[in-house]
């Protein structure tokens, strides 16, 4: 399995999806720099997300707040205390530093000298606000995204009106100095989450855990995770986190082994209290039916977008004979259609195929391709995960017909060129409907 990681990073590097970031430097460990189809596979996890999160749903509102905000929203949400840190060893010999809890022995990994004492080492990024750099300006990085939803509560209270339960959507970066970032883009120092709060009365806490921990599933299985590779984890009681009065894991099988993908979490009414403490504002609903006042609870999924990234990949990733596919669902495909002509010395056949392409390209992410013979046309696209492939050949000029290759069976058949549009689009919505199933 760790030799299916080594080949996914490689081909991200080789095809452009991630690349390490300052690499010309000799790199910045912990951070990760997404090339043309990372970006555009990225976007598309975000926007189906978003779709299934909070533009499908009447009762979730969406928000993009600050990267840095007041340093006492951290202090009051904890995250300056131990709360927030990590368990630091270091070895005395070589200075490696280690999560104390990713440790298998007593000794250091790296060179097997004594390590020190654990002590606690706090994750949060700092900076300095202003042109003193002191303790009056000290600044935060968020550490998360779901602080700048507690503190903005009271606003959607009072602009939309909203009646329980109802969410707070947020899709953004997040930076957490972590002592060993590593397994690629899976624990880094800058990454991206998207969070949701969803405030609840304290009465259905059970039952909306239940709900949104069945809808975190369902959507990875609309992704095209495969069923057996995730599983729950319910976190023991002593392994909570400081806000939490249950937590449950969706785990996934990486190539490195089962971790967690998406943590749904019972924040109970932990985070609005602490912020009416710390800011003297009440946060609390008023049921305008019944006058009751309280303090919702909360139940927070949150999915971080570059472990879900690799996570599809890893899943998507399969060799077939000579040929590496990656199976990613068409909706999530960087590219939806390439098209090319069949040969590249042929003017009549590039005219035609260049205009398929620009008609094509104002209703799907298309890719031109002209590069070496159609065989290593279709390998290439296959191992980005193109789902279809449309070939300009002599017999198009023939009868206005073009090949069309499916990535995963390699089949082909012949569509009109004027069919292509309805044939493409089609396609998508099958899967969409499939999706929605």
């Amino acid at each position: 399995m760790a030799n299916v990681m080594e080949k996914i990073v490689s081909l991200c590097k080789r095809r452009g999806f991630i690349f390490p970031s300052s690499e010309i430097y000799g790199g910045f460990g912990g951070f990760w720099d997404f090339g043309p189809l990372g970006v555009e596979l990225k976007n598309n996890i975000k926007s189906m997300w978003w779709r299934f999160f909070v533009s499908q749903r009447n009762d979730v509102y969406g928000l993009d707040s600050s990267i840095i905000m007041n340093p006492r929203i951290w202090e009051a949400s904890g995250h300056t205390g131990s709360g927030f840190a990590d368990p630091l060893k270091e070895c005395k010999q070589c200075h490696h530093r280690f999560r104390g809890d990713d440790l298998l022995g007593e000794n250091c990994p790296d060179c097997h000298g004594e390590l020190t004492e654990e002590k606690k080492f706090n994750i949060l990024v700092k900076t300095y606000i202003g042109p003193v750099e002191d303790t009056s300006a000290l600044a935060y990085l968020r550490g998360e995204t779901a602080q700048a939803i507690f503190v903005n509560f009271k606003n959607i209270l009072d602009t939309f009106h909203p009646r329980l339960p109802f969410g707070i959507g947020q899709v953004g970066k997040a930076f957490r100095n972590e002592i060993t970032p590593g397994n690629f883009i899976f624990r880094s120092r800058e990454f991206e989450q998207m969070e949701l709060e969803y405030f609840i009365d304290p009465r259905q806490d059970e039952e909306q855990f239940k709900y949104w921990k069945d809808f975190c599933y369902q959507f990875l299985v609309v992704l095209g995770l495969k069923k057996e590779n995730l599983r729950f984890y319910d976190h023991p009681k002593e392994k909570l986190s400081h806000y939490s009065k249950g937590t449950s894991d969706i785990e996934y099988q990486f190539p490195f082994g089962w971790s967690e993908l998406w943590g749904i979490a019972r924040r109970s009414d932990f985070d609005l209290t602490q912020h009416s403490k710390f800011s003297g504002k009440k946060l609390l609903y008023q049921d305008l039916t019944t006058g009751e006042t309280l303090i919702p609870y909360v139940i927070e999924p949150s999915v971080g977008v570059d472990r879900l990234l690799l996570a599809i990949m890893s899943d998507a990733y399969r060799e077939d004979g000579k040929r590496v596919v990656l199976n990613l669902s068409p909706t999530l495909s960087p590219f939806k259609v390439a098209v090319f002509p069949l040969v590249s010395n042929k003017a009549e056949l590039i005219k035609t195929a260049r205009h398929i392409y620009e008609d094509l390209k104002r209703s799907f992410n298309c890719v031109w391709d002209d590069r070496g013979n159609i065989g290593k046309r279709y390998f290439s696209q296959d191992e980005i995960g193109t789902p279809w492939c449309v070939t300009v050949d002599y017999q198009t000029l023939e009868n206005q017909s073009v090949t069309v290759r499916d990535r995963n069976t390699a089949t082909q058949i012949r569509v009109k060129i004027g069919e292509l549009e309805k044939y493409f689009t089609d396609l998508l919505l099958l899967g969409e409907s499939v999706d929605k199933k």
